[in-house]
């Protein structure tokens, strides 16, 4: 996960805090300062700040701040307003894609103050959202409380997928390059992290997808995976491709903030309904609502199921 909501993560006790203050010091104090200045920008680090001061002191506060700051995963939380992502499988792309959904719809998304890569490793400075995620205590929320959610996140992603995409049938990630999704392998002489595409259409993209079987195939299902993908060329859209319950945040009855962009980008139009239902297996509640807030692919479903089977991700 990513800019995980403030109620998330456990904070550290009065103690704990005092020995960090003690611990820190004037180093803490100036990483702070500098944090709180870039947040009243309106827009991000210049490239060469990000190359070396920004650098520095996002290093620097890493190493002070991680005893004691609360994460999550790969995410850690410096500030009630600030979070740093950073792991050797966290990639730019996610950045160009909560640029590109800030510039080009009204989705809510963290804003990025500046993002580098060092030793292998990406690290992305953005903003902590403070509220919780829709799946916390969703079974409780009245029916009404539940649609106003749902119309919500309707209408954010009707926004989003009627942007036309920069080129027609495009299968990329939002800087036009390579995609990153855990659930796929690039290949068998490829390393699992290092991305898959772009590609010119879906037909290449499910090409790739079912490791370049091309029909006719003796396994009965194989051959429907073959006809059903060849059958129809796809729109694609610019997709999230993880609508977890979890990455979706909350505050005061209104959707505050998406996060978790690491695998989005221009894909078929039907892959945002297909990689939500089939997402995390502690989130299965969720699939009883998708289709009251993105259009249904059963098609599609069924399409995802065969490829999973064979050639899977799951």
């Amino acid at each position: 996960m990513q800019a995980l909501p403030t109620g998330e993560a456990q904070e550290p006790s009065t103690p704990a805090l005092g020995i960090a203050s003690d611990t820190i010091g004037k180093s803490h104090r100036s990483n702070m300062r500098y944090f709180e200045k870039i947040s009243k920008r309106s827009e991000p680090s210049s490239e060469s700040e990000s190359n070396w001061f920004g650098r520095y002191l996002t290093l620097a506060a890493i190493r002070l701040l991680r005893p004691f700051r609360p994460c999550n995963g790969h995410v850690l939380f410096l500030t009630s307003k600030f979070c740093v992502k950073y792991s050797t499988t966290t990639h730019l792309c996610e950045v160009a894609a909560m640029k590109w959904v800030a510039g080009n719809t009204s989705v809510p998304v963290p804003k990025v103050y500046y993002s580098f890569e060092r030793k292998g490793v990406t690290y992305i400075v953005m903003e902590r959202i403070d509220g919780e995620v829709i799946a916390r205590n969703w079974h409780q929320r009245s029916d009404d409380s539940k649609a106003a959610l749902l119309l919500q996140l309707r209408n954010m992603f009707a926004e989003m997928r009627a942007v036309p995409p920069p080129h027609e049938g495009i299968i990329a990630a939002a800087d036009l390059k390579k995609l990153h999704d855990y659930r796929i392998s690039p290949g068998p002489s490829h390393s699992p992290n290092e991305g898959f595409g772009p590609f010119l259409n879906s037909k290449d993209f499910h090409l790739f997808l079912r490791g370049g079987i091309k029909g006719p195939t003796d396994n009965i299902d194989v051959q429907q995976l073959v006809t059903m993908h060849e059958d129809h060329e796809y729109a694609t859209c610019f997709t999230h491709g993880d609508l977890s319950s979890f990455n979706i945040l909350i505050r005061d009855g209104r959707i505050v903030g998406i996060i978790d962009w690491e695998m989005a980008g221009w894909l078929p139009d039907y892959w945002e309904y297909t990689s939500a239902w089939n997402v995390n297996p502690y989130n299965e509640f969720w699939r009883e609502e998708i289709d009251k807030f993105l259009d249904s692919y059963p098609k599609e479903l069924e399409m995802e199921r065969l490829r999973r089977r064979y050639f899977g991700d799951f």
